[in-house]
């Protein structure tokens, strides 16, 4: 039998993992459902194409938003708070504009907007999870 009291469930690193994963959820829709989402329309609409906006997309990005928490959250065992923001920056995001770059659909005038967007956003995600209360 432990002495030792239980730990408090939210220093569990899961719940950093999800707190930040909420904040870059949150980031993405609020910048592309009311910042960006016209000017995302107008793109597809020239290319011929639809929004991609239904609710699937949208829990497909709630899965990304998880999938880069995670990542961020690895990086930070390993790497220093800003090694591990540039890490996760540029496999979240710059990547992924290279993919859709390369498929034809990535308007190249919004990354003036997005980058500085996508930094702010990898930041503090990575911000909430290196600060985090531990359980150790």
């Amino acid at each position: 039998m432990s002495l030792t009291p239980p730990r408090p469930a939210y220093r569990h690193p899961a719940v950093a993992i999800l707190a930040a994963a909420i904040w870059i959820a949150l980031s993405e829709f609020l910048r592309n459902e009311f910042l960006f989402k016209s000017y995302w329309q107008r793109h597809y609409a020239d290319l011929g194409l639809q929004f991609p906006d239904a609710a699937l997309n949208g829990a497909a990005w709630g899965l990304w938003s998880l999938c880069l928490a995670a990542l961020i959250w690895m990086l930070l065992k390993r790497f220093s708070l800003i090694e591990a923001t540039g890490v996760a920056w540029f496999a979240g995001f710059l990547m992924m504009w290279v993919v859709t770059g390369n498929l034809g659909v990535l308007p190249f005038a919004l990354l003036l907007w997005a980058v500085p967007l996508s930094l702010i956003e990898v930041v503090l995600a990575a911000l909430i999870v290196h600060f985090w209360p531990r359980a150790d």
